[in-house]
């Protein structure tokens, strides 16, 4: 049930009887119009922009399309009042019993309260974390592996069929510069010392893949030139790695579907395969680009390059692939890894990149749309830097310096629930900062805790229900009297569950899962304040000795319990029972 969709046709059929009444055109198009919260619960249940969208459409003043349209509204048995606001936003108060109705809904449907089948089993491939295989995972890696694992969540969760995806970054020079660091600490394994020069990584956690290559290779590559050892110890060094930052990831409870390798790319010759695809096309010509913005003519001088058309497709300027010297850009490979996305059949494309990636976002939507016909679409979502603080002194991280702090650092300090939970409590292309202090606050001040307690108290208050020997069981609970929810701290509470289904279809529809940590925290803080109420008012405890009241404030007491565990699953947050 939702109940906000619900209203929304109700918005839709009253436009077209306005049609039919002839008031409006034929064929104006609704797809704009939205029925959501309004910014101010004072205003009432609902609002609707739809005077707001048909204006300019219709030729009409919006107030005047707003008060025939409330006309209609008011006669629906559902409308307890309509209101007209400023230029004319429609504001309306739902009857109690659709409220109330909610919560039955809620237990009928369990955990599938909310889902949807928005996705019609479309297959999605969301690319993320993608990190260097060069080292453990660190915090700077956290926070894009945490939103593109609840993003698939989420996807999953309303009817998309998602592939995990994890991009090697094995075919670069950065890792031969692993192989020579390794190298380094294979040979200090034999008893040499070594100096870590500029280039080369000097982390400790090479150290153990050092003893761990002497053990399996002995003395083979002591005095052998980098050109006998360096693919072997590349390779050995990269599985290392790998393996490495797979246990990371489990420890987050991330489990990837698929691990692509970029030397796949180089290795099947899909980078030859990919840019013919393009020239057939016509999208490929050798060519000139004019000197980049702000770039004195001095320090710039023109080269013939072997150029993509990506202005056709909406970027800034065409994009080389291939440089004057014959060698493949940057940019190559990634267009030949998403054409094997695209040719592997699916229907949306999402990379979760870190913010200095801003610049690839175009040209990379332009590949795509070009190699697809326009059918496939490609959504970039960027990820902002996480700054890590203790004691409000902040960690330094550096991959090269060996200083960094790991995931796996951070998930023994606070636990992966803290970890993946903090993580959404800003939108993605905002920056964040993690106080390892805060977060282990059992206060308001930390959602996870906040959100935690709210269910750890569903169950605590359900638990009592049991022992004075009511039956909690949801069949019992849907029969319940649920007119008996009906003051106004109860009322919101309502509200705040009746908004899920739409919360879940709005974060999807924009990829923003961000907005489901978001809900759960005001959920929460509507939860606990009935609760604070109840301290007060004996009426609102869950809790009564008229069994019949009673079981109406336990059936919403359970609903908020479904709806948490519904939203914490989707950030793969455990829903406890008792706080510990």
């Amino acid at each position: 049930m939702n109940i906000y969709s619900n209203i929304r046709d109700l918005v839709v059929s009253s436009l077209d009887k306005m049609v039919s009444d002839g008031f409006l055109e034929i064929g104006l198009g609704y797809d704009n119009i939205s029925v959501e919260p309004p910014r101010d619960q004072a205003h009432g249940d609902m609002a609707t922009n739809a005077a707001m969208v048909l204006s300019k459409l219709a030729n009409k003043p919006p107030r005047q399309i707003a008060e025939y349209l409330s006309n209609i509204l008011i006669s629906d048995e559902r409308v307890r009042e309509v209101n007209v606001a400023g230029p004319g936003f429609i504001n309306m108060r739902i009857e109690e019993s659709v409220l109330q109705a909610v919560v039955k809904s809620s237990l009928l449907l369990g955990s599938k309260y909310g889902q949807t089948q928005l996705g019609n089993g479309k297959r999605v491939n969301v690319e993320y974390i993608s990190a260097n295989p060069t080292g453990p995972l660190h915090v700077g890696h956290t926070r894009g592996a945490v939103f593109g694992d609840v993003l698939s969540n989420l996807l999953t969760y309303v009817g998309y069929d998602v592939t995990r995806e994890y991009y090697i970054n094995d075919g670069g020079t950065q890792v031969d510069v692993l192989a020579r660091s390794v190298y380094l600490r294979y040979l200090e394994a034999h008893g040499q010392e070594v100096v870590f020069e500029d280039g080369t990584y000097p982390g400790d956690y090479l150290v153990e893949v050092g003893l761990a290559l002497k053990a399996e290779v002995g003395d083979r590559f002591l005095k052998e030139d980098e050109k006998v050892w360096l693919e072997f110890i590349r390779d050995y060094s990269t599985d290392r790695m790998m393996k490495l930052i797979r246990e990371d990831l489990d420890s987050l409870g991330i489990k990837m579907d698929n691990y692509f390798s970029e030397k796949s790319v180089y290795s099947e010759r899909k980078i030859d395969f990919t840019i013919e695809q393009l020239s057939k096309r016509g999208l490929i010509y050798e060519g000139v680009l004019e000197p980049p913005k702000g770039k004195k003519l001095d320090d710039w001088s023109p080269r013939k390059q072997t150029l993509f058309k990506s202005t056709d497709f909406g970027d800034d300027v065409d994009r080389p692939v291939k440089k004057s010297d014959g060698t493949w850009t940057y940019f190559a490979p990634d267009i030949a890894y998403h054409f094997d996305k695209i040719d592997r059949g699916y229907d949306i494309l999402i990379d979760i990149l870190g913010a200095d990636h801003g610049g690839y976002v175009k040209r990379m939507k332009a590949a795509v749309l070009a190699l697809s016909d326009t059918k496939v679409e490609l959504d970039v979502k960027l990820v902002q830097l996480v700054k890590l603080y203790r004691n409000g002194v902040p960690f330094k991280m550096s991959k090269r310096a060996g200083t960094f702090v790991t995931l796996s650092d951070l998930i023994h300090e606070v636990g992966s629930d803290v970890v993946r939970f903090v993580m959404l409590t800003r939108k993605n292309d905002a920056p964040l900062d993690f106080d390892l202090e805060k977060v282990l606050d059992q206060s308001k001040d930390n959602p996870v805790f906040y959100v935690q307690y709210a269910h750890a108290r569903v169950c605590s208050v359900l638990r009592k229900a049991a022992e004075a020997d009511i039956d909690i069981s949801d069949q019992n609970l849907i029969s319940a009297d649920l007119s008996q929810n009906n003051h106004q701290v109860e009322l919101r509470l309502i509200k705040k569950l009746a908004e899920w289904p739409r919360l879940v279809k709005v974060s999807a529809k924009t990829n923003e899962p961000h907005r489901v940590a978001f809900y759960l925290y005001e959920l929460a803080g509507d939860f606990h304040s009935l609760w604070n109420k109840g301290n007060d008012e004996k009426r609102l405890r869950f809790i009564q000795e008229d069994k019949t009241i009673a079981l109406a404030k336990l059936a919403l007491a359970r609903s908020v319990a479904i709806v948490i565990s519904s939203g914490l699953s989707i950030l793969g947050v455990e829903a406890v029972s008792e706080m510990r």
